[in-house]
Protein backbone atom coordinates (compact mmCIF):
# COMPACT_ATOMS: atom_id res chain seq x y z
CA UNK A 1 0.00 0.00 0.00
CA UNK A 2 1.38 3.29 -0.73
CA UNK A 3 2.45 4.99 2.12
CA UNK A 4 5.50 7.22 1.58
CA UNK A 5 5.84 10.82 0.46
CA UNK A 6 8.43 12.13 -1.97
CA UNK A 7 9.96 13.56 0.57
CA UNK A 8 10.30 10.25 2.28
CA UNK A 9 11.17 8.27 -0.50
CA UNK A 10 13.88 10.61 -1.65
CA UNK A 11 15.37 9.99 2.14
CA UNK A 12 15.10 6.45 1.73
CA UNK A 13 16.73 6.81 -1.28
CA UNK A 14 19.32 8.90 -1.02
CA UNK A 15 18.20 11.59 -3.20
CA UNK A 16 16.76 14.83 -3.09
CA UNK A 17 13.02 15.32 -3.76
CA UNK A 18 13.64 17.55 -7.03
CA UNK A 19 15.52 14.29 -8.53
CA UNK A 20 12.37 12.22 -7.36
CA UNK A 21 10.08 14.61 -8.98
CA UNK A 22 12.25 14.11 -12.13
CA UNK A 23 11.64 10.16 -12.03
CA UNK A 24 8.02 10.32 -11.81
CA UNK A 25 7.96 12.81 -15.00
CA UNK A 26 10.29 10.67 -16.71
CA UNK A 27 7.99 7.60 -16.15
CA UNK A 28 10.36 5.90 -14.23
CA UNK A 29 7.74 5.44 -11.33
CA UNK A 30 4.82 4.69 -13.20
CA UNK A 31 2.96 2.12 -10.96
CA UNK A 32 4.43 2.81 -8.09
CA UNK A 33 2.19 5.59 -6.69
CA UNK A 34 -1.10 6.95 -6.57
CA UNK A 35 -2.34 10.39 -6.40
CA UNK A 36 -0.48 13.99 -7.77
CA UNK A 37 1.45 16.60 -6.70
CA UNK A 38 1.77 17.05 -2.63
CA UNK A 39 -0.76 14.29 -2.06
CA UNK A 40 1.03 11.79 -4.27
CA UNK A 41 1.82 8.45 -2.21
CA UNK A 42 4.60 5.77 -3.21
CA UNK A 43 4.77 2.22 -2.39
CA UNK A 44 8.65 1.22 -1.40
CA UNK A 45 8.00 -2.32 -2.55
CA UNK A 46 7.32 -1.35 -6.20
CA UNK A 47 9.81 1.65 -6.36
CA UNK A 48 12.21 -1.27 -5.49
CA UNK A 49 11.02 -3.41 -7.95
CA UNK A 50 10.84 -0.87 -10.60
CA UNK A 51 14.82 0.65 -9.63
CA UNK A 52 16.44 -2.32 -9.57
CA UNK A 53 15.10 -3.57 -13.18
CA UNK A 54 16.67 -0.23 -14.11
CA UNK A 55 19.82 -1.08 -12.28
CA UNK A 56 22.19 -2.87 -14.83
CA UNK A 57 25.97 -3.61 -14.19
CA UNK A 58 26.81 -1.07 -16.80
CA UNK A 59 24.95 1.59 -14.35
CA UNK A 60 28.46 0.83 -11.90
CA UNK A 61 31.06 2.01 -13.70
CA UNK A 62 32.12 5.90 -14.18
CA UNK A 63 31.38 8.22 -11.38
CA UNK A 64 30.64 4.88 -9.08
CA UNK A 65 33.74 3.14 -10.09
CA UNK A 66 35.92 5.99 -9.13
CA UNK A 67 33.98 6.45 -6.11
CA UNK A 68 34.76 2.99 -5.14
CA UNK A 69 38.51 3.34 -6.20
CA UNK A 70 38.81 6.62 -3.91
CA UNK A 71 37.29 4.56 -0.96
CA UNK A 72 40.22 1.97 -1.27
CA UNK A 73 42.76 5.10 -1.38
CA UNK A 74 41.49 6.12 1.50
CA UNK A 75 41.83 3.29 3.66
CA UNK A 76 45.42 2.55 2.52
CA UNK A 77 46.23 6.24 3.76
CA UNK A 78 44.38 5.55 7.03
CA UNK A 79 46.77 4.84 9.80
CA UNK A 80 44.54 2.01 10.59
CA UNK A 81 43.53 1.63 7.25
CA UNK A 82 39.91 1.18 7.99
CA UNK A 83 38.53 4.48 7.72
CA UNK A 84 34.89 5.05 6.89
CA UNK A 85 33.19 8.02 5.68
CA UNK A 86 30.58 9.87 7.58
CA UNK A 87 26.62 8.68 6.09
CA UNK A 88 26.94 12.74 5.40
CA UNK A 89 29.64 12.21 3.16
CA UNK A 90 29.40 8.84 1.44
CA UNK A 91 25.77 9.73 0.55
CA UNK A 92 25.86 13.91 0.57
CA UNK A 93 22.63 15.85 -0.31
CA UNK A 94 23.07 18.49 -2.52
CA UNK A 95 21.51 21.74 -1.97
CA UNK A 96 19.89 22.35 -4.97
CA UNK A 97 17.81 19.79 -6.01
CA UNK A 98 17.69 19.09 -9.62
CA UNK A 99 21.02 17.25 -9.51
CA UNK A 100 21.52 14.28 -11.78
CA UNK A 101 22.41 10.78 -10.37
CA UNK A 102 25.77 11.57 -12.36
CA UNK A 103 26.38 14.71 -10.55
CA UNK A 104 25.30 13.16 -7.07
CA UNK A 105 27.98 10.48 -7.55
CA UNK A 106 30.71 13.11 -8.78
CA UNK A 107 30.12 15.28 -5.85
CA UNK A 108 30.18 11.88 -3.43
CA UNK A 109 33.66 11.51 -4.99
CA UNK A 110 34.69 15.11 -4.23
CA UNK A 111 34.16 14.37 -1.07
CA UNK A 112 35.86 11.29 -0.86
CA UNK A 113 38.93 12.40 -2.17
CA UNK A 114 39.08 14.87 0.06
CA UNK A 115 38.50 12.62 3.04
CA UNK A 116 41.38 10.85 1.64
CA UNK A 117 43.65 13.94 1.71
CA UNK A 118 42.66 14.44 5.21
CA UNK A 119 43.74 11.52 5.98
CA UNK A 120 47.32 11.57 4.86
CA UNK A 121 47.53 14.76 6.72
CA UNK A 122 46.61 13.21 9.74
CA UNK A 123 48.92 10.07 8.96
CA UNK A 124 51.84 12.87 8.25
CA UNK A 125 51.14 14.99 11.35
CA UNK A 126 51.30 11.78 13.29
CA UNK A 127 54.87 10.27 12.12
CA UNK A 128 56.22 14.03 12.77
CA UNK A 129 55.04 14.04 16.40
CA UNK A 130 56.32 10.23 16.63
CA UNK A 131 60.06 11.90 15.17
CA UNK A 132 59.53 9.73 12.13
CA UNK A 133 60.13 12.71 9.78
CA UNK A 134 61.51 16.47 9.85
CA UNK A 135 59.51 19.00 7.76
CA UNK A 136 62.27 19.74 4.33
CA UNK A 137 61.87 23.24 5.29
CA UNK A 138 63.37 22.91 8.82
CA UNK A 139 65.77 20.49 7.80
CA UNK A 140 67.04 23.16 4.54
CA UNK A 141 67.21 25.50 7.43
CA UNK A 142 69.51 23.66 9.57
CA UNK A 143 71.36 22.50 6.50
CA UNK A 144 72.11 26.06 5.34
CA UNK A 145 73.19 27.40 8.92
CA UNK A 146 75.42 24.88 9.71
CA UNK A 147 76.99 25.23 6.21
CA UNK A 148 76.89 28.68 6.79
CA UNK A 149 79.08 28.14 9.79
CA UNK A 150 81.60 26.09 8.20
CA UNK A 151 81.94 28.11 5.68
CA UNK A 152 83.16 31.17 7.93
CA UNK A 153 85.72 28.98 9.46
CA UNK A 154 86.84 27.96 6.51
CA UNK A 155 87.43 31.66 5.50
CA UNK A 156 88.95 32.51 8.81
CA UNK A 157 91.20 29.58 8.48
CA UNK A 158 92.57 30.95 4.92
CA UNK A 159 93.06 34.30 6.85
CA UNK A 160 95.29 32.65 8.74
CA UNK A 161 96.86 30.74 6.33
CA UNK A 162 97.41 33.90 3.98
CA UNK A 163 98.97 35.74 7.05
CA UNK A 164 101.43 32.41 7.24
CA UNK A 165 102.28 32.33 3.85
CA UNK A 166 103.15 36.69 4.23
CA UNK A 167 105.83 35.63 7.27
CA UNK A 168 106.90 33.08 5.54
CA UNK A 169 107.67 34.01 1.61
CA UNK A 170 108.16 37.74 3.05
CA UNK A 171 105.23 38.50 0.84
CA UNK A 172 102.33 41.33 0.97
CA UNK A 173 99.61 39.49 3.33
CA UNK A 174 96.80 41.74 1.56
CA UNK A 175 97.63 40.44 -1.64
CA UNK A 176 98.28 36.77 -0.33
CA UNK A 177 94.90 36.75 1.24
CA UNK A 178 92.85 37.88 -2.23
CA UNK A 179 94.43 35.43 -3.83
CA UNK A 180 93.30 32.24 -1.08
CA UNK A 181 89.78 33.75 -0.94
CA UNK A 182 89.29 34.56 -4.70
CA UNK A 183 90.24 30.90 -5.90
CA UNK A 184 88.20 29.49 -2.82
CA UNK A 185 85.00 31.51 -3.64
CA UNK A 186 85.11 30.58 -7.59
CA UNK A 187 85.54 26.94 -6.13
CA UNK A 188 82.64 27.32 -3.72
CA UNK A 189 80.21 29.39 -6.56
CA UNK A 190 81.00 26.08 -8.69
CA UNK A 191 80.11 23.40 -6.33
CA UNK A 192 77.21 24.88 -5.57
CA UNK A 193 75.91 25.29 -8.93
CA UNK A 194 77.18 21.24 -9.24
CA UNK A 195 74.96 20.54 -6.23
CA UNK A 196 71.76 22.26 -7.27
CA UNK A 197 71.59 20.78 -10.14
CA UNK A 198 71.89 17.06 -8.82
CA UNK A 199 69.78 17.70 -5.80
CA UNK A 200 66.72 18.44 -8.42
CA UNK A 201 67.19 14.57 -10.25
CA UNK A 202 66.70 12.26 -7.47
CA UNK A 203 63.12 11.12 -7.63
CA UNK A 204 61.43 9.24 -4.67
CA UNK A 205 62.12 5.73 -3.51
CA UNK A 206 59.98 2.92 -3.13
CA UNK A 207 59.68 2.81 0.37
CA UNK A 208 59.36 6.94 0.28
CA UNK A 209 56.37 6.24 -2.61
CA UNK A 210 55.00 3.55 -0.32
CA UNK A 211 54.38 5.97 2.37
CA UNK A 212 51.78 7.84 0.88
CA UNK A 213 51.35 10.83 2.92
Amino acid sequence: MPSLTSSQLAKKLGKSPGRISQMVAAGQLDGCYQGDGRARRFDPQKVAAALGQRLDPGQLMGNGAGTASALAQMKAASPEGNIELPLSQAQPKPRGERLSDDDQDGYALARTQKAIEEARKLKRQNAEAEGQYVLASEAQLEIKRLIGQEVAEFEQLLRVAARAVADELNVDFKAARKILLDKWRDHRDRRSRQLTEEATAPELSESEKAEDI
